[in-house]
């Protein structure tokens, strides 16, 4: 069809939705912040040894931010800082002893989303030597906590 012969009020060949195309808005951006590998040296574990002598955690994060500022500023201010983050893993992790990483990992859970600008974060806590008869590479739990609206 010619561009002359276009009726605007016949729409059919194009079926768009006018708000996707919005200029002002722009492409909508989500923004993760990981951290794999943090390796602290802790005192959890079921087993009063466990609690005792310690053992090597690693830890892995995943912060939802959601939209940040710093996509566009490029300023740490504006978003969260993974090194404040390992910072606060790293205290809570090691300011008192728990015997289920459950519970270790949803202290971290709960500590993340109140001191950093998160809508949802993932903690994963591995013992790559745990102490069980069997031979096994590592074990692990994972937490998944969101703020509720």
């Amino acid at each position: 069809m010619a561009p002359e012969d276009h009726d605007p009020d016949d729409d059919d060949d194009l079926d768009l939705d006018d708000d996707a195309f919005d200029e002002e808005e722009g492409p909508q951006t989500e923004v993760t912040i990981e951290v794999t590998g943090l390796s602290l040296y802790t005192h959890h574990g079921v087993s009063a040894a466990e609690r005792e002598i310690g053992q090597r955690l690693v830890l892995d994060l995943r912060l939802e931010v959601g939209e940040c500022d710093a996509t566009v500023t490029d300023m740490v201010q504006d978003t969260v800082d993974y090194g404040e983050v390992c910072n606060t893993v790293a205290l809570v992790a090691q300011q008192r002893s728990y015997k289920t990483l459950e519970r270790l990992c949803s202290a971290i859970a709960d500590r993340l989303l109140s001191d950093f600008a998160a809508d949802e974060v993932w903690v994963k806590a591995s013992k790559p030597e745990p102490p069980i008869a069997l031979p096994v590479s590592e074990v692990s739990v994972e937490v998944w906590r969101q703020i509720r609206s």
